[in-house]
């Protein structure tokens, strides 16, 4: 049986041998022991404010309750991005004047929508992803809620594989910035060709290649991706209500690539810790590393591993050019060699990254991975460094920059040695 692929049927039922024993109707299975999702307490660096009802900056508003956020969570400013299209809880605030805000760090996700609610994922080391909303309460103070419904509605599903997760949509939005669903619509990560991305988002600095974003669509224009270019919104949108000027497209090509990592990771974990669970009910003695437990951490650790070495990257073409102030505080975020490398390093030519491997191995994501799952996440990872790897031929040929990564996580990443 392929385990992974039971992971994501309806209901997200997990099988494994003996599941009618086990089998507890169609609850969601991160909603079952071990994980219990909804009712384990979190400990993120929200969960406090949350237990608290009330946050220290209770006489915030807007943009500086958003930036207390941001400034908690350490997520930069520069990382905004802006999408117009009506695709989140906060639709009556949303359209192509007043776009919701994105921002995030390798750890946590903020969506506001100026006179809206502030929206928040962030990682937990044992939930995964944790959904709050941060809004004003019936007397006028600022209040941390956790959210276990609204939110999973969209973010828990084949999407997200099969679990808690993050996603990137491309639509084709009309004036309201409503999708028309009758052109069709694109989940987005760093494989989807960027003639289909962006729809329903503005796109800030240029790209060689077509894509779908800063325009809307109507029976006249179709499917058509033609290029539109712009350096800035000024004159789009008013420009007051956000942090920047700016919806960058390298924090978007960035953003895309993370949460395809994110979903496969916490994927990853929740569903090997299940199965773990149900072989210990099985045999308190068995090896982690054996049986449905095994075969779950094996099957996970070649799709994380395909991810870190963006596997499949869909080509640039001659290039992006964006932001150098988001660039800037993304670099900043992550440990460089002693030669002064780092897998934050951009190309930005045919490829986001200088050095294709992830600098999520640094997020709180990957460092809380079972200890059996990541000691096979990076064996696998070696022998890709190795060019002993089947699968992963544009590395192969390229034997200085798998030294160089090589040499990268060697000195910056503890679990490497």
């Amino acid at each position: 049986m392929n385990y992974k692929k039971a992971s994501s049927i309806a209901g997200g039922v997990f099988f494994i041998s003996c599941v009618a024993i086990f089998a507890q109707g169609h609850t969601d299975f991160w909603e079952r022991p071990p994980i219990s999702y909804s009712e384990t307490a979190p400990t993120d660096p929200l969960a406090k404010l949350a237990s608290s009802k009330k946050i220290p900056f209770s006489e915030a508003q807007g943009l500086d309750a958003l930036k207390h956020v941001l400034d908690h969570l350490d997520i930069p400013e520069d990382s905004q991005v802006l999408v117009f299209s009506k695709t989140s809880l906060q639709n009556d605030r949303i359209r192509p004047s007043t776009p919701r805000g994105l921002y995030f760090s390798e750890n946590a996700y903020i969506g506001y929508v100026p006179g809206g609610s502030i929206e928040a994922i962030v990682q937990d080391p044992i939930l995964g992803p944790v959904y709050y909303l941060i809004e004003k309460d019936d007397k006028g103070m600022i209040s941390v809620e956790r959210d276990h419904n609204r939110c999973l509605t969209c973010h828990a599903s084949a999407r997200t594989e099969g679990v808690p997760g993050v996603l990137i949509r491309s639509v084709y939005p009309d004036e309201a910035g409503h999708p028309q669903f009758e052109f069709g619509s694109h989940d987005v990560d760093y494989r989807t060709p960027l003639e289909k991305r962006w729809g329903g988002w503005y796109v800030t600095g240029s790209s060689s290649l077509p894509h779908l974003g800063n325009r809307i669509f109507s029976e006249g224009t179709g499917y058509d991706a033609s290029l539109t270019q712009l350096q800035t919104v000024d004159g789009v949108i008013d420009t007051s209500d956000y942090l920047r000027n700016t919806s960058d497209i390298v924090s978007l090509l960035v953003l895309e690539h993370q949460v395809r990592i994110h979903s496969l990771l916490n994927a990853a974990s929740m569903n090997f810790r299940r199965s773990l669970h149900f072989m210990n009910i099985l045999d308190p003695d068995a090896r982690p590393d054996s049986g449905s437990a095994g075969s779950v951490a094996e099957s996970w650790a070649n799709d994380i591993v395909e991810g870190l070495f963006f596997k499949d990257e869909a080509d640039l073409g001659d290039g992006v050019e964006g932001d150098a102030t988001f660039q800037k505080a993304f670099l900043s975020r992550f440990p460089k060699s002693s030669d002064g490398d780092s897998l934050a390093d951009f190309r930005l030519y045919r490829r986001i990254f200088k050095n294709r491997c992830s600098y999520m191995v640094y997020s709180d994501a990957f460092n809380g991975l079972p200890n059996l799952l990541k000691s096979k996440v990076i064996s696998k990872m070696k022998l890709v460094i190795s060019g002993e790897a089947e699968g992963f031929d544009s590395l192969k040929g390229a034997e200085r920059e798998r030294r160089r990564i090589g040499k990268i996580l060697s000195e910056t990443l503890p679990s490497w040695n």
